[in-house]
């Protein structure tokens, strides 16, 4: 089995893998303080849970954008299940070719998502991925990744609003009942739902017509399937899009062996 994990800055997903298929997934914050043995023994508890043999999985990968904890979680890994992982980063044969001005700056996530996104469709893509922040990654028929837009993310805009906005308080990201809010809390969910659907729809739109090719568009992201809904430009969503770019990745990087994963020294 192959373990694929997703280090983002909210959260630290995993997933394994038998051959293509995805088995199993499960999510933890990301702490920033947490040690290697302690991420080392709550994988080992998380696997416990979710397989029957933690023995199985004989290989890794790791995407990270926290540098502080891409060695941290390396280092719990090989705890964990006595395997090095491979780090996604310079030198990772990924596929496709990135035409941006400094690709050592771009989120591994973000090549993670483009390698997935051509890999299904083989065409043009716009990825759009609701995380920490939201961005949105452009993929020529190609096979370039050619950079993309940021945009603070859901909750850090509503967390920011709630922190200057003396009467407002926090509350449940969800769908209000209509666009127009006849209390408060409906009002603030509005702007949220439908302010980001729109304002997907207007940057994939503005995106399309400066690309000027056909693209397919994905979304991807804890938020995804609530704001899509309302999207028009937006013809699907694949939560797990970012761990099957990692087992593409491990896959071209390794020639499909995951049986010989190399064990932790």
């Amino acid at each position: 089995m192959l373990l694929a994990v997703d280090i983002g800055n909210t959260n630290i997903v995993f997933g394994l893998y038998s051959g293509h298929e995805l088995v199993q997934t499960f999510r933890v914050a990301t702490v920033h303080t947490r040690t290697a043995d302690e991420y080392g023994v709550l994988l080992q508890q998380l696997l416990a849970l979710r397989t029957d043999d933690p023995r199985k999985v004989q290989a890794s990968i790791v995407a990270s954008v926290v540098p502080p904890l891409t060695d941290v979680m390396s280092e719990a890994i090989r705890h964990a299940v006595a395997r090095v992982p491979l780090v996604v980063g310079p030198g990772t044969k990924t596929g496709i070719s990135v035409l941006y001005d400094h690709p050592r700056d771009v989120g591994a996530d973000r090549i993670v998502n483009a390698v997935a996104a051509f890999e299904r469709f083989k065409s043009g893509a716009i990825i759009v991925d609701f995380g920490t922040a939201t961005t949105f990654d452009c993929v020529s028929p190609k096979a370039e990744y050619l950079g993309g837009v940021i945009v603070p993310g859901v909750r850090v805009s509503l967390d920011a609003l709630l922190g200057k906005a003396a009467k407002l308080s926090r509350i449940e990201i969800a769908e209000p009942p209509q666009v127009v809010g006849q209390n408060t809390t409906h009002a603030l969910q509005s702007g949220i739902v439908h302010g980001y659907a729109s304002l997907v729809d207007g940057l994939v739109r503005k995106l399309q017509a400066e690309l000027g090719f056909p693209c397919r568009v994905l979304a991807t992201g804890g938020l995804a399937t609530l704001i899509v809904k309302h999207c028009e430009t937006v013809e699907g969503v694949d939560d797990n899009l970012t761990l099957e770019g990692l087992r593409i990745l491990h896959e071209r990087n390794t020639k499909g062996e995951v049986s010989r994963g190399r064990a932790a020294q």
